[in-house]
């Protein structure tokens, strides 16, 4: 039989675990939301047109003996201002000026291409969706 003290021990440790869970799981640290932003939303997740559980923890995709990075483009207004907040982002994007892509951007828009392999990838591409101006992010598909 344990003593009323052991007992007061257990109570308090477990009560400590479960805080310490709370503020790893709670805090936005991971799958939910970047610290202090919100977690996606539904219409934000939307914009990006491509399953991401197909992709691994390390953004990959593919057999094990064939992993491969996945490339996904989107448009962004050619404006100084919103280039810079897109490259902040996503440290892979590369701005292909006077392309369209098989996304299609216009004439007013710069064609953005960008990867998965990179860290923090899923974070990445939520946070570009989350961009009012983003409106699509397909998968890229290259020429051989």
């Amino acid at each position: 039989m344990m003593s009323k003290r052991s007992v007061r021990s257990m109570r308090f440790a477990a009560g400590v675990f479960a805080g310490a869970l709370c503020v790893v799981g709670c805090a936005g640290g991971g799958t939910g939301s970047e610290a202090g932003k919100p977690a996606p939303n539904a219409a934000d997740q939307k914009k990006i047109e491509f399953d991401l559980e197909r992709l691994n923890a390390d953004g990959l995709v593919g057999p094990p003996d064939g992993l491969r990075a996945l490339s996904y483009e989107f448009c962004v207004p050619d404006r100084p201002e919103e280039l810079a907040e897109v490259q902040r982002i996503d440290p892979s994007v590369q701005l292909m000026r006077g392309a369209r892509g098989r996304i299609g951007c216009g004439t007013d828009e710069v064609l953005c291409l960008g990867s998965t392999h990179q860290p923090e990838w899923r974070q990445v591409l939520t946070n570009l969706a989350r961009l009012p101006y983003v409106r699509r992010i397909a998968e890229a598909h290259f020429e051989h």
